[in-house]
């Protein structure tokens, strides 16, 4: 069985290079380990548009399903605002450029000088 460590990190690296490669903007990861319970990463990303936003949720899930055996939960896909996904250890915010800054998530768990773009 792997290790769940390398597991999340593997995760959390598919799922940067997917969203970076699928022309998402502003990806930012943030280490939750030790912060909390919910998962090891967060990674936080803007579409352009709705359409974008579900494209990329689609895409992700597809390809965690196939690479990693993942099975992700999903929700908002169908309005494309902001879409959450959970792969395990690994939690995915997807968001169209007005609803990431109208609720600032990642600002919550940076501190200061954190946080790594993908792109």
């Amino acid at each position: 069985m792997a290790d769940p460590k390398s597991m999340s990190e593997a995760t959390r690296a598919l799922i940067t290079q997917t969203l970076d490669s699928e022309k998402a903007e502003d990806i930012v990861e943030i280490d939750l380990r030790g912060k909390s319970e919910m998962g090891d990463f967060m990674v936080v990303a803007t579409g352009r548009s709705t359409r974008q936003v579900s494209a990329l949720a689609e895409k992700l899930t597809d390809k965690l399903k196939q690479e990693l055996s993942i099975l992700c939960k999903i929700e908002g896909k169908a309005q494309g605002d902001w879409v959450l996904i959970d792969a395990g250890d690994v939690i995915v915010h997807l968001f169209r450029p007005e609803v990431r800054e109208f609720y600032q998530l990642e600002k919550m768990w940076l501190s200061p000088g954190e946080g790594s773009a993908a792109s």
